[in-house]
């Protein structure tokens, strides 16, 4: 599988802060690839050095070019929805179309109308007059319309209520989403992305500080909810996190085989906002 993001020791510093600090990534070409990271872990600045929006020192290829020295032809086959969108507010939604037909090849007016038609946004109406709801719903519905080989969603579901945030990643998965494109989506709400995820970028204080495929969770990672009289021999393993959990002590690990930890309680994959705690709160041994 070739890779369609490669980069290589990013760093950005704002003045003081260093929003990316030697940032390594790789996202496999057909990925749906979740990036996740406490507010400030350096996200959007990612995401932004991927299109061009953001100049970075370091390393970076995307779709076989250079954002920073390509970003014109790049963004003919990447698309990318910031977390608030912004669309004039003068226009008619009908009006909004067809601007978008006319600048971009690769734009599908009936996928599109077919998107909307499962809303309730009238064609007639300014972009004034829609609900922050309907205007990130109209949105997405541009975006999803447009063929392209990299699809970037930061907080893309922001302003919806859960019916639509579920019928959103639904309609991703099953009409957009055909193996080829890559879709990268940076959340807050995990849970809402696990299934739909075979690839998994942590980040944190600008460093990446886990980079997996899905299928490997279950061999790096073990939760354990240790039996009481098994505790001491919990503890001499080295568990990366320990958190409560009704009533009971439930232990994270990373690389310690089951048939260690078999003996210990009950195991468990974790889920991603599990290992997402149990990295940002790493208990430090040594």
């Amino acid at each position: 599988m070739t890779n369609i993001v490669e980069a290589r020791a990013l760093v950005k510093n704002y003045g003081n802060f260093k929003a990316l600090d030697g940032v390594d990534l790789t996202i496999p070409s057909g990925a749906i690839s979740g990036l996740i990271g406490p507010n400030g872990a350096g996200k959007t600045t990612t995401l932004k050095a991927l299109i061009g929006l953001c100049d970075v020192e370091g390393e970076l290829n995307v779709a076989g070019r250079d954002p920073r020295e390509a970003r014109h032809k790049l963004m003919e086959d990447v698309c990318f929805i910031a977390d608030v969108g912004i669309l004039p507010k003068w226009l008619k939604v009908s009006q909004v179309i067809d601007y978008v037909e006319a600048v971009h090849p690769k734009f599908h007016r009936v996928r599109a109308e077919k998107l909307l038609s499962t809303t309730e946004i009238p064609a007639n109406k300014r972009i004034k007059e829609l609900s922050k709801g309907m205007v990130t719903q109209l949105h997405l519905a541009l975006v999803m319309a447009i063929d392209v080989r990299l699809l970037v969603l930061d907080e893309p579901t922001l302003g919806l209520d859960i019916i639509y945030r579920k019928e959103f990643y639904d309609r991703l998965l099953n009409e957009y989403y055909d193996g080829n494109c890559t879709i990268i989506i940076s959340t807050h709400q995990v849970e809402e992305i696990e299934t739909l995820l075979s690839h998994l970028i942590f980040i944190n204080k600008g460093k990446i500080v886990l980079d997996t495929m899905m299928n490997d969770l279950a061999e790096t990672y073990t939760e354990v909810i240790v039996d009481p009289d098994k505790i001491e021999r919990a503890d001499s393993l080295n568990p990366m996190y320990i958190r409560e959990l009704l009533g009971k002590k439930c232990y994270t690990y990373e690389f310690v085989p089951r048939s260690e930890l078999d003996p210990l309680g009950e195991c468990l994959t974790p889920s991603v906002a599990d290992l997402f705690v149990a990295k940002m709160k790493e208990t430090p041994h040594g």
